[in-house]
């Protein structure tokens, strides 16, 4: 992440060793097949997270190959929307380079929750992003939410993609085991979650202190910034420590999803720790 000097001048080197920067992608890597990938997801894992979510809405379509539809559960092998084609054929409703594994589902993204309804009752880990925008950082943000435990998601309403595509499929089915919300405004959403008793933490490169020794066993959100501002000042504003990621090594940056995989590590640690009393 950078600092709050950097995001004003973006012409200044970033901190030597303190970037967390996500690296962006050629936005049209997954546009360039027939299908839209903005409602599809694929993969055996995405798809049978999606089928077994109660917040998502009913599928539109359900395409297997001929190998795959056998190995269905029974409820989904009778589905009116079940399709049973090749993969060639498959590959052709969607994205070029998306591999399917014999499996894709057009679907709505799952139901967002409100911040009072992730938030009560303040217990355990909240992962907040700060216009992170790029669909395989989002996908592997959720998938290490789901394995360290986080319980929710909370994502910029016009900033961040639908949780479909190449995003559900590099979270390998993580963003239909952790809810999330879409907020139009991040600093209103923090307010809103400080007087249901959460405390924030923003993970920043410049902060004095490391991220070990600002958490604790409160009911934490977690704040991951963009791709090469950091947590914006306003946001940041709105928290109640800084943490950074020490870096012995001297690399000049981190990707954005590998930071937030040790920042979560480092708060799953801490609540692991107070529950076992050691």
């Amino acid at each position: 992440m950078s600092s709050h000097s950097e995001r004003n001048d973006r012409k200044r080197p970033s901190a030597q060793g303190r970037d967390f920067r996500s690296k962006s992608r050629n936005k049209n890597d997954f546009s360039r097949g027939q299908g839209d990938a903005k409602d599809w997801i694929w993969g055996t894992h995405a798809v049978e997270a999606a089928l077994s979510n109660p917040l998502r809405p009913a599928p539109k379509r359900l395409l297997a190959t001929p190998d795959r539809a056998k190995r269905l559960a029974p409820n989904l092998q009778s589905l009116a929307c079940l399709q049973v084609m090749e993969g060639q054929e498959i590959a052709k409703q969607l994205p070029q380079g998306a591999v399917h594994q014999g499996l894709a589902l057009k679907i709505d993204e799952p139901e967002a929750l409100s911040i009072a309804e992730m938030g009560t009752p303040a217990k355990g880990l909240l992962v907040m992003l700060d216009q992170i925008t790029d669909p395989q950082n989002i996908g592997a943000i959720f998938r290490s939410a789901a394995a360290f435990g986080a319980t929710g998601v909370i994502l910029q309403d016009r900033h961040a993609p639908v949780l479909s595509g190449v995003l559900a499929k590099t979270a390998v089915g993580a963003v239909d085991k952790v809810a999330h919300a879409r907020v139009v405004n991040l600093s209103r959403a923090l307010e809103e979650l400080a007087e249901l008793g959460w405390r924030a933490v923003a993970l920043a490169g410049e902060a004095e202190q490391s991220l070990e020794a600002v958490l604790d066993d409160q009911a934490t959100v977690l704040v991951l910034g963009s791709e090469g501002e950091g947590v914006r000042r306003l946001v940041a504003e709105h928290c109640d420590a800084l943490g950074k990621i020490p870096m012995p090594g001297g690399f000049e940056s981190l990707n954005v999803s590998a930071a937030a995989a040790i920042a979560l590590y480092e708060a799953s640690k801490v609540r692991s720790r107070d529950e076992t009393g050691s």
